[in-house]
């Protein structure tokens, strides 16, 4: 099998891993600067990059649970379900906060070709996990959208896309039970008159 197969063969064995499989240690800085630069070869028209990682270092991850409970203090949530939204802070050995920055202020470039490019980067960046050898998994929830998360991660004209959370996994990847296949690839019919 040449390289390249390889390489694919690998890639088709990629999943996402959730925190309670995956174990420290989470990437180290040359990792994800790695898993970014990868990131960076996403298809992105135009050159605008609408994207960018920030990772969420272990000394970081109190503050982090901070927010997260006060804004689920303040959509009301219950104390027990509070503690269970602080604790997602603390979710997978590595964290990293995806912000995206897509602009409606570029004609050649419209909105949804610029989300095209922040998932491409979102991809790019788990697979070059994987062929680490981490588990990866993209997270979301009510903390994306919470005003005060959004202040601490996000500058003028961005927004919080998502979390990847990143670590070894203790088990093998595989897709989620019950999931059929479907096709993802057909050819073209020319529509009859």
């Amino acid at each position: 099998m040449s390289a390249e197969q390889q390489l694919l063969a690998f890639l088709g064995q990629r999943y996402s891993v959730g925190p309670k499989y995956l174990e420290s240690p989470g990437p180290n800085a040359a990792q994800w600067a790695q898993a970014a630069a990868l990131a960076l070869r996403a298809p992105d028209h135009g050159g605008l990059r609408p994207f960018r990682f920030v990772v969420v270092g272990d000394a970081e991850r109190p503050a982090l649970a901070a927010l997260f409970a006060a804004g689920a203090q303040q959509r009301g949530q219950a104390p027990d379900e509070i503690e269970r939204t602080r604790a997602r802070a603390y979710n997978g050995p590595g964290l990293a906060a995806l912000v995206a920055r897509v602009r409606d202020d570029v004609p050649d470039v419209p909105p949804h070709e610029q989300w095209l490019c922040v998932g491409a980067a979102l991809m790019n960046f788990m697979n070059a996990l994987h062929l680490m050898g981490l588990g990866a998994k993209a997270l979301s929830g009510a903390s994306v959208s919470d005003p005060a998360v959004h202040t601490a991660f996000c500058g003028p004209g961005e927004q919080l896309a998502n979390w990847v959370i990143a670590g070894r996994p203790t088990r093998a990847a595989h897709p989620k039970a019950g999931t059929a296949a479907s096709p993802a690839l057909s050819n073209w019919q020319v529509p009859q008159a």
